[in-house]
Protein backbone atom coordinates (compact mmCIF):
# COMPACT_ATOMS: atom_id res chain seq x y z
CA UNK A 1 0.00 0.00 0.00
CA UNK A 2 1.01 3.38 -0.66
CA UNK A 3 -0.29 6.66 1.58
CA UNK A 4 0.72 9.80 0.57
CA UNK A 5 0.28 12.45 2.93
CA UNK A 6 0.06 16.14 1.77
CA UNK A 7 0.91 18.79 4.88
CA UNK A 8 3.07 21.74 5.59
CA UNK A 9 4.51 20.40 8.37
CA UNK A 10 6.01 17.21 7.16
CA UNK A 11 8.34 17.37 10.02
CA UNK A 12 5.75 16.49 12.39
CA UNK A 13 5.70 13.00 10.80
CA UNK A 14 9.63 12.14 11.80
CA UNK A 15 9.33 10.31 14.99
CA UNK A 16 6.53 8.56 13.80
CA UNK A 17 7.90 7.26 10.66
CA UNK A 18 10.68 6.02 12.63
CA UNK A 19 8.88 3.91 15.59
CA UNK A 20 7.25 0.73 16.18
CA UNK A 21 4.60 -0.67 13.75
CA UNK A 22 4.91 1.83 11.11
CA UNK A 23 8.82 1.53 11.08
CA UNK A 24 8.88 -2.51 10.58
CA UNK A 25 5.90 -2.10 8.08
CA UNK A 26 8.11 0.17 6.08
CA UNK A 27 11.05 -1.69 6.38
CA UNK A 28 9.54 -5.00 5.16
CA UNK A 29 8.07 -3.00 2.40
CA UNK A 30 4.24 -3.60 3.57
CA UNK A 31 3.76 0.10 3.31
CA UNK A 32 4.94 3.08 1.62
CA UNK A 33 4.16 6.10 3.17
CA UNK A 34 5.17 9.14 1.62
CA UNK A 35 5.71 12.86 2.37
CA UNK A 36 4.98 15.98 0.45
CA UNK A 37 5.22 19.84 1.02
CA UNK A 38 2.34 21.39 -0.25
CA UNK A 39 4.64 24.61 -0.53
CA UNK A 40 6.17 23.16 -3.19
CA UNK A 41 3.27 23.68 -5.58
CA UNK A 42 2.96 27.32 -4.69
CA UNK A 43 2.33 29.64 -7.18
CA UNK A 44 3.62 32.46 -5.11
CA UNK A 45 7.09 33.06 -5.44
CA UNK A 46 7.13 32.99 -1.57
CA UNK A 47 5.96 29.67 -1.33
CA UNK A 48 2.49 30.79 0.72
CA UNK A 49 -0.03 28.77 1.00
CA UNK A 50 -2.94 30.57 2.51
CA UNK A 51 -4.98 33.61 2.07
CA UNK A 52 -7.72 36.23 3.40
CA UNK A 53 -11.22 34.51 2.58
CA UNK A 54 -13.78 35.71 -0.21
CA UNK A 55 -16.81 37.42 1.21
CA UNK A 56 -14.83 38.28 4.81
CA UNK A 57 -14.05 36.47 7.72
CA UNK A 58 -11.24 36.09 10.32
CA UNK A 59 -8.31 33.79 9.61
CA UNK A 60 -6.40 32.52 6.65
CA UNK A 61 -7.79 29.72 4.28
CA UNK A 62 -5.80 27.36 2.35
CA UNK A 63 -5.31 28.18 -1.47
CA UNK A 64 -7.27 25.66 -4.20
CA UNK A 65 -4.29 25.65 -6.63
CA UNK A 66 -1.68 23.90 -4.44
CA UNK A 67 -4.27 20.99 -4.12
CA UNK A 68 -5.36 20.72 -7.33
CA UNK A 69 -1.59 20.35 -8.55
CA UNK A 70 -0.26 18.07 -6.14
CA UNK A 71 -3.93 16.11 -5.77
CA UNK A 72 -3.23 15.82 -10.00
CA UNK A 73 0.16 14.91 -9.66
CA UNK A 74 -0.71 11.72 -7.50
CA UNK A 75 -3.85 10.57 -8.51
CA UNK A 76 -4.55 7.29 -10.14
CA UNK A 77 -7.70 4.85 -10.64
CA UNK A 78 -6.65 2.99 -7.78
CA UNK A 79 -6.22 6.52 -5.24
CA UNK A 80 -8.93 7.49 -2.94
CA UNK A 81 -8.29 10.98 -1.91
CA UNK A 82 -9.20 11.94 1.98
CA UNK A 83 -9.69 15.22 3.63
CA UNK A 84 -9.03 15.76 7.23
CA UNK A 85 -11.42 17.77 8.55
CA UNK A 86 -13.73 18.07 11.56
CA UNK A 87 -17.03 18.29 9.28
CA UNK A 88 -16.23 14.43 7.91
CA UNK A 89 -17.71 11.53 8.27
CA UNK A 90 -16.35 9.93 11.93
CA UNK A 91 -13.54 7.73 10.87
CA UNK A 92 -14.01 4.20 12.88
CA UNK A 93 -12.90 1.00 13.07
CA UNK A 94 -15.06 -0.37 9.99
CA UNK A 95 -13.50 2.60 7.52
CA UNK A 96 -10.24 1.29 8.60
CA UNK A 97 -10.69 -2.18 7.41
CA UNK A 98 -12.58 -0.38 4.10
CA UNK A 99 -9.24 1.85 3.45
CA UNK A 100 -6.81 -1.05 4.57
CA UNK A 101 -7.48 -2.89 1.77
CA UNK A 102 -6.84 0.02 -0.64
CA UNK A 103 -3.65 0.21 -2.64
CA UNK A 104 -3.08 4.20 -2.61
CA UNK A 105 -4.60 6.53 -0.38
CA UNK A 106 -4.16 10.01 -0.22
CA UNK A 107 -4.60 12.27 2.50
CA UNK A 108 -4.68 16.35 2.14
CA UNK A 109 -4.02 17.89 5.89
CA UNK A 110 -5.82 21.21 6.22
CA UNK A 111 -4.58 24.24 8.50
CA UNK A 112 -5.36 27.47 9.58
CA UNK A 113 -9.49 27.96 8.90
CA UNK A 114 -9.66 25.31 6.72
CA UNK A 115 -8.99 24.60 2.35
CA UNK A 116 -11.00 26.63 0.05
CA UNK A 117 -13.95 24.68 -0.71
CA UNK A 118 -13.29 23.51 -4.29
CA UNK A 119 -11.07 21.36 -3.15
CA UNK A 120 -14.26 19.12 -2.13
CA UNK A 121 -14.84 18.36 -5.85
CA UNK A 122 -11.56 16.60 -6.31
CA UNK A 123 -11.53 14.22 -2.95
CA UNK A 124 -13.58 10.56 -2.76
CA UNK A 125 -13.69 11.07 1.14
CA UNK A 126 -14.05 13.43 4.19
CA UNK A 127 -12.86 12.16 7.38
CA UNK A 128 -13.05 13.15 10.99
CA UNK A 129 -11.52 11.92 13.89
CA UNK A 130 -13.92 13.07 16.37
CA UNK A 131 -15.65 15.75 17.30
CA UNK A 132 -13.55 18.78 18.56
CA UNK A 133 -11.40 20.90 16.10
CA UNK A 134 -7.55 20.08 15.82
CA UNK A 135 -5.11 23.01 14.66
CA UNK A 136 -4.59 21.34 11.53
CA UNK A 137 -4.84 17.69 9.71
CA UNK A 138 -1.23 16.05 11.00
CA UNK A 139 -2.59 14.09 13.79
CA UNK A 140 -5.33 12.97 12.49
CA UNK A 141 -3.79 11.66 9.49
CA UNK A 142 -0.92 9.70 11.74
CA UNK A 143 -4.36 8.41 13.29
CA UNK A 144 -5.37 6.95 9.98
CA UNK A 145 -2.52 5.52 8.79
CA UNK A 146 -1.49 3.63 11.80
CA UNK A 147 -5.03 2.18 12.25
CA UNK A 148 -4.98 1.54 8.10
CA UNK A 149 -1.66 0.04 7.81
CA UNK A 150 -1.77 -2.27 11.03
CA UNK A 151 -4.79 -3.98 9.44
CA UNK A 152 -2.25 -4.95 6.32
CA UNK A 153 -1.63 -8.42 6.17
CA UNK A 154 1.23 -9.78 8.03
CA UNK A 155 2.16 -6.32 9.37
CA UNK A 156 0.71 -8.01 12.90
CA UNK A 157 -0.37 -11.22 13.81
CA UNK A 158 -3.37 -11.82 12.46
CA UNK A 159 -5.34 -13.40 15.40
CA UNK A 160 -4.03 -10.53 17.43
CA UNK A 161 -5.77 -7.83 15.14
CA UNK A 162 -8.98 -9.97 14.61
CA UNK A 163 -9.52 -9.87 18.56
CA UNK A 164 -9.04 -5.87 18.98
CA UNK A 165 -11.61 -3.89 20.70
CA UNK A 166 -13.92 -2.87 17.80
CA UNK A 167 -12.57 -5.09 14.74
CA UNK A 168 -15.93 -7.19 15.08
CA UNK A 169 -17.79 -4.62 16.84
CA UNK A 170 -17.58 -5.72 20.25
CA UNK A 171 -15.06 -4.22 22.90
CA UNK A 172 -12.33 -6.73 23.80
CA UNK A 173 -12.13 -8.95 26.71
CA UNK A 174 -9.91 -7.78 29.67
CA UNK A 175 -6.58 -9.18 30.04
CA UNK A 176 -4.25 -10.06 32.67
CA UNK A 177 -0.85 -11.28 33.40
CA UNK A 178 1.66 -11.95 36.06
CA UNK A 179 1.87 -12.43 38.81
CA UNK A 180 -0.94 -13.64 39.81
CA UNK A 181 -1.78 -12.06 42.40
CA UNK A 182 -0.92 -8.53 43.98
CA UNK A 183 -2.04 -6.60 47.04
CA UNK A 184 -5.22 -8.14 47.04
CA UNK A 185 -6.11 -8.13 43.36
CA UNK A 186 -5.82 -11.42 42.16
CA UNK A 187 -6.61 -12.51 38.26
CA UNK A 188 -9.99 -14.23 37.46
CA UNK A 189 -10.09 -18.46 38.29
CA UNK A 190 -11.30 -19.26 35.03
CA UNK A 191 -8.25 -17.98 33.38
CA UNK A 192 -5.76 -20.35 34.99
CA UNK A 193 -7.78 -23.35 34.53
CA UNK A 194 -6.22 -23.83 31.24
CA UNK A 195 -9.83 -24.79 30.07
CA UNK A 196 -9.79 -23.26 26.39
CA UNK A 197 -13.09 -23.59 25.60
CA UNK A 198 -14.32 -21.88 29.31
CA UNK A 199 -11.92 -19.35 28.91
CA UNK A 200 -13.76 -18.55 25.51
CA UNK A 201 -17.07 -18.89 26.53
CA UNK A 202 -15.93 -16.32 29.57
CA UNK A 203 -13.95 -13.73 27.17
CA UNK A 204 -17.08 -13.49 24.90
CA UNK A 205 -19.40 -12.92 28.04
CA UNK A 206 -17.10 -10.13 29.13
CA UNK A 207 -16.61 -8.27 25.35
CA UNK A 208 -20.38 -8.14 25.57
CA UNK A 209 -20.85 -6.78 29.17
CA UNK A 210 -17.92 -4.60 28.88
CA UNK A 211 -19.77 -3.54 25.75
CA UNK A 212 -22.93 -2.90 26.89
CA UNK A 213 -21.63 -0.95 30.34
CA UNK A 214 -18.65 1.01 28.40
CA UNK A 215 -20.33 1.81 24.86
CA UNK A 216 -23.95 0.81 24.65
CA UNK A 217 -24.04 2.71 21.64
CA UNK A 218 -22.16 -0.08 19.50
CA UNK A 219 -24.65 -2.68 20.08
CA UNK A 220 -27.04 -0.92 17.49
CA UNK A 221 -24.18 -1.91 15.05
CA UNK A 222 -23.08 -5.56 15.54
CA UNK A 223 -24.49 -8.17 13.72
CA UNK A 224 -24.95 -10.61 16.56
CA UNK A 225 -24.83 -14.46 16.24
CA UNK A 226 -27.95 -16.23 17.75
CA UNK A 227 -25.24 -16.57 20.56
CA UNK A 228 -24.49 -13.30 21.32
CA UNK A 229 -27.97 -12.57 21.30
CA UNK A 230 -28.63 -14.83 23.85
CA UNK A 231 -25.59 -13.66 26.03
CA UNK A 232 -26.67 -10.24 25.87
CA UNK A 233 -30.10 -10.66 27.33
CA UNK A 234 -28.72 -13.30 29.94
CA UNK A 235 -26.71 -10.02 30.85
CA UNK A 236 -29.47 -7.56 31.01
CA UNK A 237 -31.31 -9.90 32.97
CA UNK A 238 -28.88 -10.16 35.56
CA UNK A 239 -28.38 -6.29 35.75
CA UNK A 240 -32.03 -5.79 36.19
Amino acid sequence: MIIDIVTIFPEFFDTFLSTSIIKRAIALNQVDIRLHQLRDYSHNKHHNIDDTPYGGGVGMLMTFPPFYDVITKLKTEKSTVIYLSPQGKLFNQKIAKKLAISEHLILLCGHYEGIDARVESLIDMELSIGDYVLTGGEIPAMIISDAVTRLIPDVIHEDSAEEDSLQNGWLKYPQYTKPESYKGFSVPEILLSGHHQKIQEWRKEQQIEKTLVKRRDLIKGIKMTDEEKKILEKIKLAKK
